[in-house]
């Protein structure tokens, strides 16, 4: 299902609407009012900035309502946006292979002919205020220009043309305008296409608390050499990882949309106290489970995560999550992610109510789903809705890691290859048993150690007596 612009030009946060203008007749009103903006849309929660695919249509095209205007790569997939407005594409604001952030204009769209060279001109004006917010040259200026203040406020109209057609501000700085009670009219964005950020907030209600922050981390080598403090040496340790020297040779490739994706949320992982336990799963009967349903398209990782919701269905604090720090949320729905390697990055399709459906239709929505990840085709609730996640390893021989808490969710499972291991019964008989290792990552601020061990007991009897996996 693909994306499409808001119909109503009243709402919250269109993506498609008639931008704000201060026409001197009605006549130019009526002009401006037949020119629509198409805004880069925001299609998924975590999607900051999109970059354009390709354009299914050329300047000129004249467009219906339901078409498929443009293919925007989000932090996901590639989604198809769609207009629910008749007219003509009239310019190409942001072009293809080029990124935008949320909100910000990436065409025109005019409901006539008469309307195109307003739109084109329109268009030159937004593209020039934008290079001129993002030029560098502005810094440079206020240290020749301190003995003649009246030289400066002849520059400021420019970068104020950018603010004139819409104001864009990060959520952020957003918060920070209305706690320093900063009146955002007035501040000029030094973000992309003009977008305020929290540090233009900052300047503008006279903060320098982060400007001091670079001094300690120039004169941090020298106290390191000297031996006198350790601590501060530690703290400089991130903007000195900054400025490492390039290795002869090297080359440096940016990231994708979703490997910057993937980078944010394992940062933002950092900050869950996390903790780890690992827990032996004898694995024999599940591999002659396997064996049986596997000629009718069942996967081995279907099998684990219809064993893990049927556990999650037992323990549901395990499916919980934490996203304020102060509560918890019991999730009413068991939706297990899988993770999934794909080119370019990784992803996590979703199979929800895990709990509810048979190993046989889970099978197909995993085909389904996987499918779709790798030819980037997922849609929004179909990668972002869940509320465990499983990753496998064992296909490529790994016995044993690691996985990183995914933002949003309460425990991640980690699982190893199934090995033959030589046990010991009770009555000190040797006998060799298929096992592999489980490790669960969870968020110990509404996880504990009891919980997870009593969670993992029963995936153990889960999987050491699967017949209950096939009802």
């Amino acid at each position: 299902m693909a994306l499409s612009f808001s119909s109503s030009l009243s709402s919250s946060r269109p993506l498609l609407r008639r931008p704000a203008s201060a026409p001197r007749s009605s006549r130019a009103l009526t002009v401006q009012a037949k020119i629509r903006e198409i805004f880069m849309p925001a299609l998924s929660s975590t999607m900051t900035e999109g970059k354009i695919v390709s354009w299914v249509k050329s300047e000129g095209d004249r467009l219906s309502k339901g078409e498929s205007v443009v293919v925007v790569e989000s932090d996901k997939a590639d989604m198809d946006v769609e207009t629910f407005y008749d007219g003509i594409l009239a310019a190409i604001v942001v072009p293809e292979g080029e990124s935008a952030p949320v909100g910000a204009p990436i065409g025109l769209l005019a409901e006539s002919e008469d309307e195109i060279p307003l739109a084109k001109a329109q268009a030159q004006s937004q593209s020039k205020s934008e290079t001129q917010s993002q030029a560098p040259p502005p810094p440079p200026p206020p240290p020749a220009a301190a003995a003649s203040p009246p030289s400066s406020p002849p520059s400021a109209p420019a970068p104020a043309t950018v603010a004139s057609s819409r104001t864009v501000i990060t959520p952020y700085a957003k918060k920070l305008a209305k706690q320093h009670k900063v009146d955002i009219a007035t501040v000029v964005g030094t973000g992309p296409y003009g977008r305020i950020t929290p540090s233009d907030i900052e300047a503008a209600a006279g903060i320098q608390t982060k400007k001091p922050a670079p001094a300690p981390a120039a004169e941090a080598p020298a106290s390191a050499a000297n031996g006198v403090a350790a601590a501060p040496a530690a703290t400089a340790a991130p903007p000195a990882a900054r400025v490492l020297p390039e290795i002869p040779g090297s080359t440096v490739v940016p990231f994708t949309t979703m490997q910057a994706a993937v980078s944010k949320n394992m940062v933002e992982s950092l900050s869950v106290p996390a903790f780890r336990v690992g827990y032996p799963v004898t694995t024999d009967a599940l591999d002659a489970l396997y064996e049986k349903v596997k000629p009718k398209g069942v996967t081995m990782t279907v099998l684990l995560a219809k064993a893990a919701a049927m556990a999650l269905a037992q323990h549901p604090i395990v499916n919980a999550s934490c996203k304020d720090g102060k509560s918890f949320t019991y999730n009413s729905s068991i939706n297990i992610a899988v993770a999934v390697a794909i080119d370019g990055g990784l992803i996590t399709p979703v199979l929800q109510d895990a709990d509810k459906l048979d190993i046989y239709l889970l099978s197909q929505k995993w085909k389904e789903l996987v499918k779709k990840a790798r030819s980037k085709q997922l849609q929004p609730n179909e990668y972002n809705s869940g509320t465990f996640t499983l990753s496998n390893l064992g296909m490529f021989g790994v016995d044993r890691f690691d996985a990183i808490l995914p933002p949003g969710q309460g425990a991640i499972m980690a699982v190893g290859a199934s090995k033959p291991t030589v046990m010991a019964d009770s009555e000190g008989f040797f006998s060799v048993k298929s096992k592999m290792l489980v490790n669960v990552t969870a968020d110990h601020r509404i996880i504990y150690g009891a919980d997870l061990a009593a969670f993992l007991q029963t995936f153990a009897k889960i999987i050491e007596d699967p017949d209950n996996l096939t009802l």
